[in-house]
């Protein structure tokens, strides 16, 4: 396993992390997940992503519960905040972040997150609120480093423009194959700010896999036939997008990858990018995600894949 300095923090996380949205307390086994995250500890993933909503508090109770008896000192804890977790608690106020902190932090059977991350922007609140929290967290000591998910560079640019308040170290954007968005402005900004990514999604949801051919159901063990799991799945799963991803397997075969370990290289191919999150439900799919860790793609590849997905890239604005 490699790892990548995390921002201008002191922070050095493995190149994958292991991710618990849609699966941890929720649609994965609880064996199935303590395996995957005892695998992700013996392959080198020291980063641990969640949030508070993911589960409503539940993915946060298990992985507070697994690792227990581990050394602290041993992995980077990251969780967010913003979504509700009731009818009255939601958004970044600064009675909702010093509230859920807290609640994180019982959860999480910890004194302190590595990384507090506003899981979107919250338009109710007055950013100097938010960021004025933010900074009380970190210097009680309960949140070492903050950071964002989705918000665009009009917002990234207001946190930067602000006085004597914290600055975020990283950012947390949909990006994959498929989704090449944030290469536009996000990247840009962040990494003139000292920002890096922890991108979510690299694989797609599984559709980078290959596993969805076109015109076939999903296999019944797969996060698209799981009605838990595959709310944002939809437009992924076009014929056009799966032929063209099909389309990858010789260019794996011939690098002698697997197609998520490709998918996972491609993102990792830019360093801007920190650390890609996975979502795994068998402890083999991290085993596998991780080989991805080091690899590296030349440009020709880089170029094969390109001509190969410019069909299935209808919303991606950079290529």
């Amino acid at each position: 396993m490699k790892y990548r300095q995390l921002g201008k923090s002191e922070l050095n996380v493995s190149e994958i992390s292991l991710g618990s949205w849609l699966t941890y307390g929720g649609g994965v086994e609880r064996q199935q997940a303590e395996a995957c995250i005892h695998k992700a500890f013996d392959v080198g993933i020291n980063f641990i992503d969640t949030a508070n909503v993911y589960g409503h508090g539940a993915a946060e109770s298990l992985l507070g519960e697994v690792l227990q008896g581990i050394d602290r000192n041993s992995y980077i804890f990251a969780t967010k905040v913003y979504f509700p977790m009731s009818p009255t608690d939601k958004g970044l106020s600064a009675a909702q972040i010093y509230k859920q902190i807290d609640a994180s932090l019982q959860r999480l059977r910890t004194d302190y997150v590595d990384l507090y991350q506003c899981h979107r922007y919250d338009v109710n609140t007055p950013l100097e609120e938010t960021m004025a929290a933010l900074t009380d967290v970190v210097r009680q000591g309960k949140v070492r480093y903050i950071g964002f998910s989705e918000w665009n560079p009009a917002q990234i640019q207001a946190a930067l423009n602000l006085p004597n308040v914290e600055q975020f170290i990283s950012s947390q954007p949909q990006y994959s194959m498929l989704w090449r968005q944030p290469e536009v402005e996000v990247f840009p900004l962040c990494a003139a700010n000292g920002i890096t990514q922890i991108v979510w999604s690299p694989l797609a949801q599984g559709v980078l896999t290959g596993k969805y051919k076109p015109g076939e159901a999903p296999p019944q063990d797969s996060r698209a036939a799981n009605d838990q799991m595959n709310g944002f799945m939809q437009d992924l799963r076009s014929d056009r997008v799966l032929s063209a991803v099909q389309n990858l397997k010789p260019i794996a075969q011939r690098l002698n990858l697997s197609m998520a370990q490709l998918a996972l290289a491609w993102v990792l191919r830019d360093e801007r990018v920190s650390s890609a999150i996975i979502g795994a439900s068998r402890p083999e799919q991290v085993a596998d995600n991780a080989g991805a860790s080091g690899v590296r793609l030349s440009s020709e590849v880089l170029r094969e894949i390109d001509d190969i997905l410019a069909p299935a890239l209808p919303y991606a604005t950079a290529r």
